[in-house]
């Protein structure tokens, strides 16, 4: 094992480089992701005829299909069709549609947990059932869902890993090349990696931990 080899500064600015675009896709699919989730996830849960039916089958057969095969179909398969995404955009489409449908579940599950009563109270005292929905449902099932979606959005960025297999610039993707330099720079390289990967997921855990603790 060549530590002294690996960690080269050439090497560290390269995986450096690698990581910040593995961050990029991990913030623009978690803003899209969410915003995505949320919307899926009330239609789903007003039950609005025909749409809300479509959604769940929808959401239902992504949930069952594993990413690397999204990873796939929006870069190898798009372009059969006339859609040609370069390997960046491939990758968060692929992101945001599997990250979509199971965060929609959870925003579901989150709002389904919210006493009915309550929806009963603010009707009653004449708001209706969208002010309803804003104002009183979906904030409290927000705090509630904080956990849960942090955690998915933690699997989101390990799973920007995946995008090596269309050889995306990540972060996984600088770590191989510089692998196949030197033998020894494998075990130095991957510790390094892993590190880097520890540290944002380690940040995300203590920040759902710090909200978790302000919401009680």
């Amino acid at each position: 094992m060549d530590f002294a080899g690996a960690y080269a500064p050439a090497h560290l600015k390269f995986l450096l480089q690698g990581f910040l675009v593995t961050l990029e896709v991990a913030f623009i699919s978690i803003v899209l992701s969410f915003v995505f989730g949320i919307i899926i996830g009330v239609i789903r849960y007003t039950k609005i005829p025909v749409l809300s039916q479509l959604l769940a089958v929808l959401v239902e057969t992504i949930r069952n299909l594993p990413l690397l095969l999204i990873i796939f179909f929006t870069y190898f398969a798009l372009p059969e069709v006339g859609l040609k995404l370069d390997k960046l955009y491939a990758a968060i489409s692929a992101l945001v549609i599997f990250e979509s449908a199971m965060l929609s579940e959870i925003v579901r599950s989150g709002l389904q947990s919210i006493d009915k009563g309550q929806i009963e109270a603010a009707r009653s005292s004449g708001l209706t059932y969208g002010q309803t929905l804003w104002y009183i449902i979906l904030p409290q099932a927000l705090r509630r869902m904080v956990p849960p979606i942090v955690s998915q959005f933690i699997s989101l960025l390990k799973d920007t890993s995946l995008a090596i297999v269309i050889s995306l610039p990540e972060l996984m993707n600088h770590a191989q090349i510089i692998n196949g330099r030197n033998v020894n720079f494998v075990i130095p390289i991957f510790i390094l990696v892993a590190f880097m990967y520890f540290i944002v997921n380690y940040s995300l855990s203590l920040l759902s931990r710090r909200l978790e603790y302000r919401q009680r």
